[in-house]
């Protein structure tokens, strides 16, 4: 072979022929990383320490939700005992308006100019009218007496008087009138009773016979 005669080149490899460097994934040692785990374990000491931090954010957010309920229902409280003296202290509120109503007309009737007694009597029987009238929208009625059988429950005996008329224990004069609220008694009329007239004995007929003569 001469020299001048060339030797055949191999071809030249390309970056698409070359394989791609496959990386193996690094194993670790368990016993390396044993350390760093038990470097996390807490100790049982440390455990309790833990829990009793808990435990003590937890009573602290119960003692404050105590707390708030305890102001809440001491707020509560004292509105009650408010509303209870307000509604006490104007519970005749509507009641005292209609008074003053009827002493107004009662003021009117006295201070009229140049009154005659029967128009006097007439404002006053409007008056007596509008009282009444006031009673009855409060429930408030007038108890029967006059000629009714003495009740204790509804009147109150003033005295006695002898009647042939009557039966005994009934009423035949009323003082003042009484009054009931809702069929409770409010006030027990005054009233007088009958009893019988005393029988005379024999010998006081005997001595008005004598003394006739």
């Amino acid at each position: 072979m001469t020299s001048k005669e060339k030797k055949p080149q191999a071809p030249e490899e390309t970056p698409e022929a070359l394989e791609p460097e496959v990386l193996e994934p690094e194993v670790l040692d368990p016993e390396e990383d044993a350390p760093a785990e038990e470097e996390k374990k807490l100790s049982p000491m440390e455990e309790l320490q833990e829990q009793l931090k808990k435990k003590d954010a937890e009573l602290i957010e119960q003692k404050g939700d105590f707390l708030r309920k305890k102001a809440d229902l001491e707020n509560f409280r004292k509105r009650l005992v408010k509303d209870k003296a307000d509604a006490v202290q104007f519970a005749n509120e509507r009641l005292l308006k209609e008074l003053v109503q009827i002493d107004d007309n009662m003021n009117r009737a006295l201070n009229t100019p140049n009154t005659s007694l029967e128009t006097l009597k007439e404002g006053v029987e409007m008056i007596q009218n509008q009282f009444n009238t006031f009673l009855k929208n409060q429930k408030v009625e007038p108890v029967e007496a006059m000629g009714k059988p003495f009740d204790p429950s509804l009147h109150e005996v003033m005295t006695q008087q002898e009647s042939a008329e009557h039966d005994e224990n009934t009423v035949i004069q009323e003082y003042s009138k009484g009054f009931t609220l809702n069929g409770r008694i409010l006030r027990p009329a005054k009233v007088v009773i009958s009893k019988k007239p005393d029988e005379e004995t024999p010998t006081a007929k005997e001595e008005n016979i004598e003394g006739e003569k």
